[in-house]
């Protein structure tokens, strides 16, 4: 598979050690992962700019790994990109309920895409950017949570 292109799309909002992993991960399966930053339709904590400026900075060491945001269908983006996978990490029954039925859909939208799910190394597995958001804004520790652009961020806003 190291000549398919697969992508992880989220709002990554921050990008977090949970995504970075999946990421990693995934990179060591594909031959090139682009993490897709998706426009956030609802108010996102930090701007579409400033996820991609997040995702990019901790992920610059990975050569097979780009950065790009999107403001579309995710099928229309995967045509775009020449992508097939769909990277997503499911940690609970209820994500993997909800990721399933978003899988499907895809599917539906563009029959020659597949979604691979990968579980959460047990370290990540509570981990999720809501609770990091939350943390930070109550002045708690982050630091080994999320990368250091985006801890260095999140200090700024809070």
């Amino acid at each position: 598979m190291k000549d398919t292109v697969a992508v992880f799309p989220g709002t990554f909002d921050p990008f977090t050690r949970g995504h970075e992993d999946l990421v990693r991960r995934a990179a060591r399966l594909f031959g090139r992962i682009v993490v897709a930053v998706a426009a956030s339709r609802k108010e996102a904590f930090f701007t579409f700019e400033e996820r991609i400026a997040i995702a990019t900075e901790t992920m610059r060491e990975l050569a097979n790994v780009e950065v790009a945001g999107f403001d579309c269908l995710l099928v229309d983006f995967m045509r775009q990109r020449g992508a097939r996978i769909i990277v997503r990490g499911a940690r609970t029954v209820a994500d993997f309920e909800y990721e399933t039925q978003m899988a499907v859909m895809n599917r539906k939208l563009y029959s020659a895409l597949e979604t691979v799910f990968l579980p959460p190394a047990e370290e990540h597995r509570f981990l999720s950017a809501t609770v990091v958001r939350e943390i930070a804004r109550h002045g708690g520790d982050v630091s080994d949570l999320v990368s250091a652009a985006a801890l260095s961020r999140l200090r700024r806003k809070f």
